[in-house]
């Protein structure tokens, strides 16, 4: 794991595009995150690209800018998915990384012919995501979720020892901004008797980090926690959406199935973990809490094996969009409140020889924090629908409605450096057909 910093990193850097100075974007030189995009409504194929500012760098358009490692590398990025630069290695993605830094510099040749604005682009899921394994890394969110479900012992006896995940449904991830339709399927009933089917009425969302594979592993073969972030290209933001009736039905025993395989939305955005590198923090865990089996501990884990990144959850309902009210904040968490480490996921998903692939994703599940204010779901802010979220313009909550738009942000900000963001994640529940 390297977290070495370099000339990317340097603070006073700024950009002869001038929406990436002064502090007021997700996007200043310091971050340049990927995407796959093309024109808003047009049929041009998709291609990658880098934000700076309010602007997207077509990196198809660069040609033949740069040389050596970093040329390789700028071939595969303009691709119409970033597979290709995500199995290529930390190696090709510092070299390209650097290369986009100096050619964005202020002192470098403006060449305002390679933009476009971030609001004149349509965006795509950045991989072709071949499996997708969510996690429960949240030990408040474990704790607040087991006492809804399971009173008598909320925290199962495995949790402090392994990091919990299930396989997820790759079809049905979706980039930022999707509508998608209320999911239906089998709930308990109130006898207690058969079950009934139809729309969930529980809706939920559940807040994420995004964890896209770089260059995976051979079957039989396993990573070793040390050098997991090697395998790890960046990070993204998540929502899990879950309807909570339905999983409280089919959860025993083998986990979550159809209360979250309907839709799973994305930035459109990753931020690499080379970006990242100033906004490090220590990981903690409690000298009472079991601490961790040799294969997932290794020698930065508690000095700078968490991230230091903002995370929050906004609600737009029909309501205020007619009222023009401005969304709502509802939540607000830090990703370093994590139970577990990004390179303890990647270690333990592989420890049995499962194999990993560049572009798979894995989700961090939802981070909570330890204040109730700090829940990343509806399910722990209205403790299981008993208490109702007032909403500014004087509509309550307990789970989510029809035509209920959520957004979710993130961004990782230090004294002395530039705030890095996520941009964002939005989804609107539709209907149930």
């Amino acid at each position: 794991m390297s977290t070495q910093l370099n000339e990317t990193h340097d603070p006073s850097l700024t950009s002869w595009v001038d929406s990436a100075n002064g502090g007021g974007s997700d996007f200043p030189i310091q971050n340049l995150p990927f995407c796959v995009f093309r024109r808003r409504g047009s049929s041009e194929a998709y291609r990658g690209g880098v934000a700076i500012g309010d602007q997207v760098v077509d990196l198809a358009a660069l040609g033949d800018a740069f040389a050596g490692a970093a040329r390789t590398a700028l071939q595969l990025a303009a691709r119409e998915q970033l597979n290709g630069l995500m199995d290529a290695g930390p190696a090709a993605w510092s070299a390209l990384r650097l290369a986009l830094s100096r050619f964005l510099r202020s002192d470098a040749p403006a060449r305002p012919d390679v933009l476009i604005a971030q609001a004149d682009a349509e965006y795509a899921v950045p991989a072709q995501i071949g499996d997708y394994t969510d996690f429960y890394t949240s030990i408040h969110h474990a704790t607040s979720v087991g006492k809804l479900f399971r009173p008598d012992e909320p925290l199962l006896p495995n949790y402090k020892w392994v990091p919990i995940g299930y396989h997820g449904r790759s079809s049905t991830i979706g980039v930022s901004g999707r509508d998608f339709r209320r999911p239906r399927g089998q709930t308990r009933s109130s006898s207690g008797n058969e079950p009934q089917f139809g729309a969930s009425r529980r809706l939920d969302y559940e807040l994420e980090v995004g964890i896209f594979v770089g260059g995976g592993n051979a079957q039989g073969d396993s990573i070793e926690a040390g050098q997991a972030e090697e395998h790890v290209f960046g990070l993204c933001l998540l929502n899990d959406w879950s309807a909570r009736d339905i999983q409280a039905w089919e959860y025993q025993p083998l986990g979550p199935f159809l209360s979250k395989n309907f839709a799973t939305t994305i930035s459109p955005w990753i931020v690499t973990l080379e970006a990242l590198a100033p906004y490090r923090a220590a990981w903690q865990r409690d000298a009472a809490d079991p601490q961790p089996l040799p294969y997932l501990d290794y020698p930065a884990l508690r000095a700078e094996g968490a991230f230091d990144i903002e995370l929050e959850v906004l609600i737009e309902t029909e309501g205020m969009r007619r009222e023009g009210v401005a969304p709502a904040r509802i939540s607000q968490s830090n990703f370093r409140h994590s139970y577990w480490s990004v390179a303890q996921l990647v270690a333990h998903h592989t420890v049995n020889g499962c194999a990993l692939r560049a572009g798979d994703l894995l989700g961090s599940g939802t981070q909570s924090g330890p204040d109730a204010r700090e829940a990343g779901s509806l399910l722990e802010l209205s403790a299981g629908g008993k208490q109702p979220l007032s909403l500014p313009n004087g509509e309550q909550r307990v789970f989510l409605e029809d035509g209920d738009r959520i957004v979710m942000r993130g961004w990782a900000a230090r004294d002395g450096r530039p705030r890095i963001g996520f941009g964002e994640v939005a989804g609107t529940v539709l209907p149930a057909r």
